[in-house]
């Protein structure tokens, strides 16, 4: 199957861009009637054949549409510290994407490593992952967000956040008592629900931010006993959600 990124894609009649055609007619040697596959990134997947193999300005007509292409029934944003090295975020993103992902969050705390990041490296990752995968939405990536400006926006669904503290939920304990551990998110989350996940940096949510977001309706959850590198923690929380929606 040959899949091609059309964000601004026209029916019944669209020319690929320069960069697409290329890939097409030189990269690929399609020609004139041969078939190919479009998605939008907004749901939108198409199948179209070409009708000029110009490899400058490849023409196709669409012959078949198909709205909200595989739409998943819930909706994923992770909302995580990216490290010092931005290729094991990359890393994430190609990765969550192919497993299913619809927003991600760069988001600056106190013990972040890294405070920019370039969008426009990073959404060259997404397109190649989504039509790696063929899906037909590509996340929202947004800009880098401030740890505190993140846990207070509003958000449809249910709330985590993982770190490596002891469970810091419950203010007060009987004297002596234990805090009883922190819960896995594949026992917290509700099916079918959408999810916001944070994710910290290297050195951990500070304990302040921690509280913070449990101010603000968060819960604690654990990945496990293993303590994770950022992004595996933040690709086994995909994968969790995805697998448990299955």
């Amino acid at each position: 199957m040959h899949l091609f990124y059309t964000p601004d894609i026209t029916v019944p009649v669209y020319t690929l861009s320069e960069d697409e055609s290329k890939h097409a007619i030189r990269v690929l040697r399609l020609v004139k009637g041969d078939v190919i596959y479009l998605v939008d990134g907004n749901g939108g997947f198409y199948t179209a054949e070409i009708i000029d193999d110009n490899a400058k300005r490849c023409t196709v007509t669409i012959t078949e549409t198909k709205k909200e292409y595989n739409k998943r029934p819930f909706y994923l944003h992770i909302a995580i510290a990216p490290t010092k090295s931005i290729d094991r975020i990359e890393w994430f993103l190609e990765k969550a994407t192919e497993i299913g992902i619809n927003e991600i969050t760069p988001i600056e705390c106190e013990h972040s490593e890294r405070t920019i990041v370039k969008p426009e490296r990073l959404n060259k990752v997404l397109v190649s992952a989504i039509k790696q995968s063929v899906k037909a939405y590509i996340p929202k990536l947004n800009e880098m967000c401030d740890f505190e400006k993140l846990v207070q926006q509003e958000f449809d669904g249910e709330k985590f956040i993982a770190h490596c503290y002891p469970n810091l939920s419950s203010s007060s304990f009987p004297s002596g008592e234990e805090r009883k551990d922190k819960v896995h998110l594949k026992k917290l989350y509700s099916i079918g629900k959408n999810a916001l996940i944070l994710i910290g940096p290297e050195g951990d949510f500070s304990q302040k931010e921690v509280e913070l977001a449990l101010q603000h309706g968060f819960k604690e959850m654990s990945l496990g006993k293993s303590r994770l590198r950022t992004e595996t923690a933040a690709l086994l929380a995909c994968s969790t959600i995805n697998i448990l929606n299955e």
